[in-house]
Order: C-alpha cells, then sequence, then structure tokens
C-alpha cells in the first residue's frame, strides 16, 4: 500500500534547435532519478511517461559522478536506479494517463536538461494535465529546464514558442494572454547558467534563454544570482527549482507538499 501515485514526465526529444542548427539534448539524470527516488522513499508509487511513450534519453553531459557531488555510490545508486527499476521502465503516453484518470495522481514532477523546451513546452497533452493539476492546487514541481514546461497550459504553446524563436517579444506576450501561471513567482535555469552550457557542451547558441521566456509569459522570475547554488520557491501549487544542484532541495519541499496535502484531506 501506498501513499499514492506520482507522474513524471520525461521528454522524449534527443536534440535542440540552436541558433546555426541542431545540438544534441535530453534529459540530466540527477534531476530525474533524486527526486523520483525520494518520492517512491517516502511511499509514494512514481509513474513515468512521456509524449510518445519511449523512455526519455539521458543527455551524456549529467551522466557524471559531478552531478552527484562526487559521491560515487550515490551516482551507481542512481545508474542502477535508471537502468533497472520498473518505475523507469514502465513507461506511458502522457495521453494513455490522462485517459486512466488523472485524479489518481496526488503531484507531477518535470525534470530539466534541455530537452522540455524542445517538446514539453509545446505539448498539447502536457498542457492538459498542468491545467488539470492546477485546478486542484496539486503539487507540481519542475526542475532546471523543466519549469519551461508550464508553458504548455496555454492554448497557443506552440505559436508561443515560435515568437521565442523569432525574437517577437510583443507577440509572445500577446499569445500568453489568460496563462494560468501569470503572476506566479518561480524560478528556472538562469541566462548566466544556460551560457555555460552554450559555451562548453552546445558550442552553440540558444534561441532563448528560459527565465526571458517565462517572464514573456507573465511569471515573476527569480533566480539565484550565484551561479549553479540550490534555489527552489514555492508559489501556490507550483514548485520550481532553478538548476541541477537543486536537485536535492526540491526534492525535500515536492514530498512535504505532497505529505501536507495529504493531511489536509
Amino acid at each position: 500500500m501506498t501513499k499514492g501515485k506520482v507522474l513524471v514526465i520525461g521528454s522524449n526529444a534527443t536534440r535542440i534547435e540552436v541558433q546555426g542548427g541542431w545540438g544534441a539534448t535530453g534529459q540530466y539524470l540527477n534531476e530525474t532519478v533524486v527526486p523520483a527516488m525520494a518520492v517512491i522513499e517516502a511511499g509514494y508509487e512514481v509513474v513515468l511517461a512521456t509524449p510518445n511513450g519511449t523512455k526519455p534519453h539521458i543527455d551524456e553531459a549529467s551522466d557524471a559522478v559531478a552531478h552527484f557531488e562526487n559521491d560515487e555510490a550515490a551516482y551507481a545508486r542512481a545508474k542502477d536506479f535508471w537502468a533497472n527499476d520498473p518505475a523507469m521502465n514502465d513507461v506511458r503516453t502522457l495521453r494513455s494517463v490522462i485517459d486512466g484518470g488523472l485524479d489518481q495522481y496526488a503531484g507531477v514532477f518535470v525534470p530539466g536538461g534541455q530537452a522540455p523546451v524542445v517538446d514539453l513546452m509545446q505539448d498539447a497533452d502536457m498542457g492538459e494535465i498542468l491545467r488539470h493539476f492546477h485546478e486542484r492546487a496539486k503539487p507540481t514541481a519542475l526542475l532546471c529546464h523543466g519549469p519551461i514546461a508550464v508553458v504548455a497550459a496555454m492554448p497557443n504553446a506552440p505559436e508561443f514558442r515560435a515568437a521565442l524563436i523569432a525574437g517577437d517579444a510583443v507577440k509572445a506576450a500577446e499569445l500568453a494572454k489568460g496563462w494560468q501561471y501569470a503572476g506566479y513567482r518561480m524560478t528556472v535555469f538562469s541566462a548566466t547558467e544556460e551560457k555555460v552550457v552554450e559555451d562548453y557542451i552546445l558550442h552553440a547558441k540558444m534561441h532563448f534563454d528560459m527565465p526571458t521566456a517565462l517572464g514573456a509569459a507573465g511569471g515573476e522570475v527569480l533566480t539565484n544570482p550565484v551561479d549553479f547554488e540550490p534555489n527552489v520557491i514555492v508559489d501556490r501549487e507550483l514548485i520550481t527549482g532553478q538548476n541541477p544542484r537543486s536537485d536535492h532541495p526540491i526534492s525535500a519541499r515536492f514530498v512535504e507538499a505532497l505529505d501536507s496535502q495529504l493531511v489536509s484531506a
């Protein structure tokens, strides 16, 4: 018997548009498994879903002990959990999760890596799921680049994304009118942190940075002035973490929100 089910939504993207072409991308290992393991440890069942129902691709840049504070044992546990735990391998489509009934889920979590910028932020099923959790004020946690997925809740998410790529801030703001998360305090991977990824991993510039995108949508974006220091912001049901090192702090706040919901039920 578990306390309930928690939905973890992953991306299927393996490459991302950059200025002048494409770069490799994926989901970050620690951002996926650390919160998932924490939720399971707290007594919940995890259900992993992606747009097409296949297991997310792990960004090679994240498959390193450095993302586990150089703790070899923690890194090994994470690798084993990702490779072998049924929770990470019985993957469903977002549509099948919706059709099966979203009321059975206590909360939803979206990890980062740049992959959500490609598919989740403009996915209609992602938007339907977010609106469901928002309307019921259920814990909605997103980490690093993951918070960009909240854009999917708006009806014109693909057009909003296209406006960002085109650099048309006025059109983007117009398309975002009525967004469910307008006015929410939130954090996301910062522009200066993104520059590190652009310079040393992508070797190319992104079309837009995450704080600019969420700000254009109407979010009150607050990032830590010190790059890669943990930062978690909670506003109503929305729980956002800024960067990979926010993995443990956001896990704790998410579990706290899930447990609080049980107490108040």
